[in-house]
């Protein structure tokens, strides 16, 4: 079998995918999310591209849980982090793109036991902004939307994500994995609104599926700290791009 590449983010609360696709399932937005124009534009927009700083705030949200909790994501020189909650909110976990290596860290979760603490995970392997920007150029165009709310917001809706198995049509076996659909503006797709995350990387969710949603988003250089358990970067791989 030849498996298809997989395609690697930094926003799960559990794991590793910002951005994973999987199986056709019914998508479920916040309640003041999604409202689709109905118009394709003669030309497809150019694709998500997390830029290298940024500032970013707004809210996470598992409905299943009935939890909705501050978000912040914050990117510096490449780097990256994302915030969930706190320690005075039911969920509280920070993922990160730091220095060539991914982290997440999950400090809280329902019916997760806080003793003994959580081990930060780094994952295996060389994993960077440019990396990432890499997969998003192959994501693909679902359509421009509205996401309506206090203030109606112009996208462009991608997805990206990973199948297992084969990679040819037919009579091949192949499983879906987990997908992620991206909402970025119409006029700068570095500047992102809305992702969508589901699959294997939310396995603490009893759906598999969470979202976040940003009020704030701009491109002045954010705080990017990783946490004291997190073990060292790993080392520089100059066959990789940095």
């Amino acid at each position: 079998m030849r498996k298809l590449t997989t395609v690697v983010g930094a926003a799960g609360s559990v794991l590793l995918l910002v951005l994973v696709l999987g199986a056709s399932a019914p998508l479920m937005a916040p309640a003041d999310a999604t409202a689709t124009t109905g118009t394709i534009g003669p030309k497809e927009p150019r694709p998500p591209q997390l830029p290298a700083d940024f500032r970013g705030t707004g809210r996470y949200i598992v409905r299943d849980l009935g939890i909705d909790v501050p978000f912040t994501w914050q990117g510096r020189g490449g780097d990256s982090q994302m915030i969930a909650g706190g320690p005075e909110h039911p969920i509280w976990f920070t993922n990160l793109i730091y220095q060539n290596t991914l982290y997440t860290l999950t400090y809280k979760w329902p019916n997760i036991p806080l003793d003994p603490p959580r081990p930060c995970s780094k994952i295996p392997g060389v994993f960077n902004r440019e990396i990432l920007n890499e997969t998003l150029r192959t994501a693909r165009f679902v359509g421009p939307e509205v996401l309506q709310g206090r203030k109606d917001r112009y996208v462009d809706h991608w997805r990206v994500g990973v199948v297992g198995g084969f990679t040819e049509p037919g009579e091949f076996f192949r499983f879906p994995i987990a997908l992620g659909d991206v909402y970025v503006d119409q006029r700068d797709p570095s500047r992102w609104w809305q992702v969508l995350q589901f699959g294997f990387q939310n396995l603490f969710d009893p759906q598999l599926d969470e979202w976040f949603t940003m009020t704030t988003f701009s491109h002045l250089p954010g705080q990017v700290t990783l946490p004291a358990r997190c073990p060292p970067p790993t080392p520089p791989d100059h066959t990789r791009p940095m």
